[in-house]
């Protein structure tokens, strides 16, 4: 029986399976990066540009500190002024301390936003007399191809019910234009090339020579059906006096 019982505990203690060694607990996963602060979304990225180009650069801290003076006056964040213009946070940021240069489409929807004329973005300070502004230092605005590109004819310090543009708009190019301020008023005039335009579904059609004037408080487009680049003279006429 001695025998018996010896033989039954060493049966078991071989039957009975060996514990597996235990693994060491694995290293606590390391804590996410901080997301670094979003930039310009791919569908904003058709209405932003780096500053490049002299004009363009020279513009973009006149913009940027425009724009800041504006919203604060407001009292308005950049979260809030994104979500009134339709332009992203990022990009206000971006416009605002200089390192981008707008296009037209976003200085209009700003200038929207703030409930100001869109020269109010691109205005600087100077004193009166005699102004000469030469083409060679000229602050160009530009599209988001670069096809369409906009020239301020006149001074912005100095209060105006009027302003004038030169404008160029590359062979086969369209240009999309946002409705202005209730009353504002385009008389147009093409020196160069073709246009067509079109306004509240009627399509003109103009020749070197021919001009234009049109209520501008609704969307209009500009198109070049050429193969030359269309060069236009703009007089804007706004309702109430800007500036």
């Amino acid at each position: 029986m001695g025998d018996g019982l010896a033989n039954g505990m060493k049966s078991v203690r071989e039957n009975t399976p060996k514990k597996r060694a235990q693994a060491p607990p694995a290293p606590p996963a390391p804590e996410p990066e901080p997301a670094a602060p979003a930039g310009p979304t791919e569908a904003d990225a058709w209405a932003y540009e780096v500053a490049h180009g002299e004009g363009a650069g020279d513009l973009a801290p006149v913009v940027g500190r425009n724009l800041r003076k504006l919203r604060t006056q407001r009292g308005l964040s950049l979260e809030r002024l994104s979500k009134l213009s339709g332009v992203s946070r990022a990009m206000l940021g971006q416009i605002e301390l200089a390192q981008s240069a707008p296009t037209i489409n976003v200085v209009w929807k700003i200038a929207r936003a703030l409930e100001v004329p869109f020269s109010a973005l691109i205005a600087v300070a100077a004193s009166g007399g005699t102004r000469v502004m030469l083409g060679a230092q000229a602050k160009r605005l530009t599209s988001h191809d670069g096809k369409f590109v906009s020239r301020a004819l006149f001074p912005f310090d100095q209060p105006r019910k009027a302003e004038f543009y030169e404008l160029r708009l590359a062979a086969r190019g369209v240009e999309k234009a946002d409705s202005h301020a209730a009353g504002t008023v385009e008389n147009l005039i093409v020196t160069q090339g073709t246009l067509e335009l079109d306004v509240s579904g009627e399509h003109h059609r103009l020749g070197a020579g021919d001009a234009i004037i049109f209520e501008a408080d609704v969307p209009h487009t500009y198109s070049n059906p050429g193969t030359v680049e269309t060069v236009m003279y703009l007089v804007m006429t706004y309702a109430e006096q800007v500036g």
